[in-house]
């Protein structure tokens, strides 16, 4: 009799618990608007092949470069861990995550989340750190960012946080189970619309232009694991003309570089060589790449990671080459399937030839 309601308590914890979890699932926001990047970090864990590159960023990292163009080009394998306003100690977290799961060669980490050492948006933590599987890294990670008024409590049963959703509920909350489409490229980001550079707020002086020091020390924890694990790690400044890198930022990264010997990118310098061109290579003005302006960047990447730091070619290997045409199949339809969208919505695209535009 005993072992009789034993068994029935455990069965109703059993159907409570799998009540709750369906719940969570039906619930926590499933980006699947014009906003997915909280996609972004869970798609990582679908990978099937390790990589030889890891990067690491924000919207610096995972909006202009292409690793289907690296593999395609110089059989690089790559992804990208980036998200929306990614925290240098976010970087450096989602990179222990990853080195459970592989080690990279390389580790490119885009720099310039160093000009902000904590989080402003709570949207922001949840979009990067709700899609990390558990973990002490993830538990951490938390832990490292959150705001004040953040609660870990409802990091670990997001149902806390946002059991509210019932009026915003729609189709997408129910297929989200049986379809989830990757929205990423190896963790790139792709957009086709074009849409040139014009003129930017003047820049303002700053009273301190010093990194605070909690960026510092998650820069230090980087550079210090990727040296455990014998990993090359490259600081890399993306070709955004807005907002202002700071030359007084820049000097800061450079003689950081120089002083543990590490090679710093800076792509903003390297525009005319790069051939970027902000009438056709840029999709919001000159913040970020397109997907032409992100290909040339890896174009120009490429060679830098194989001849400085001896990255391999791997497309004479079989299983990898699979993997790496269905991403490239992949990369190229959604492509064409963009240029056409927003060619017929009236946006420029590169061989649309519409000179209308259209503001995002």
């Amino acid at each position: 009799m005993r072992g009789k309601k034993l068994g029935g308590v455990l069965l109703a914890a059993a159907v409570a618990a799998a009540g709750l979890w369906g719940l969570t699932c039906l619930l926590v926001p499933k980006y699947t608007g014009r906003v997915v990047e909280g996609n972004f970090t869970a798609e990582y864990y679908r990978e099937e092949s390790p990589h030889d590159v890891l990067i690491l960023g924000d919207c610096e990292a995972y909006e202009n470069i292409s690793p289907v163009t690296l593999w395609r080009e110089y059989g690089i394998t790559s992804y990208i861990r980036g998200n929306a306003q990614q925290l240098m100690s976010q970087s450096y977290y989602l990179l222990k995550d990853a080195l459970r799961e592989e080690k990279p060669e390389t580790v490119i980490l885009s720099i310039s989340a160093m000009q902000q050492a904590e989080q402003s948006n709570e949207t922001y933590n949840r979009m990067t750190l709700d899609g990390m599987r558990w973990s002490r890294e993830k538990l951490e990670a938390i832990l490292a960012s959150r705001m004040e008024g953040e609660h870990l409590i409802e990091y670990v049963f997001p149902l806390l946080r946002f059991h509210s959703r019932w009026a915003e509920l729609g189709g997408e909350d129910l297929t989200w189970f049986a379809d989830r489409p990757l929205v990423t490229h190896s963790g790139y980001y792709m957009r086709a619309d074009v849409r040139p550079a014009g003129t930017f707020p003047a820049e303002r002086r700053r009273s301190n232009y010093e990194f605070e020091e909690k960026a510092y020390e998650y820069l230090d924890r980087i550079r210090e694991l990727c040296e455990e694990e014998g990993i090359a790690l490259i600081l890399f400044k993306a070709p955004s003309l807005y907002p202002v890198w700071y030359d007084q930022w820049d000097m800061q990264i450079e003689e950081y570089a120089k002083a543990y010997g590490l090679a710093y990118l800076n792509a903003l310098e390297e525009i005319d060589v790069i051939g970027i061109d902000f009438s056709e290579d840029t999709y919001d003005g000159g913040l970020h790449m397109n997907v032409y302006g992100a290909e040339k960047v890896s174009r120009w990447l490429g060679p830098v990671l194989q001849k400085q730091f001896g990255v391999p070619d791997r497309r004479g290997d079989a299983a990898l080459s699979a993997v790496w045409e269905a991403k490239a199949a992949r990369y190229d339809a959604e492509k064409q399937s963009q240029e056409e969208e927003f060619a017929r919505l009236g946006y420029l695209t590169r061989f649309s030839g519409d000179e209308t535009g259209a503001s995002d």
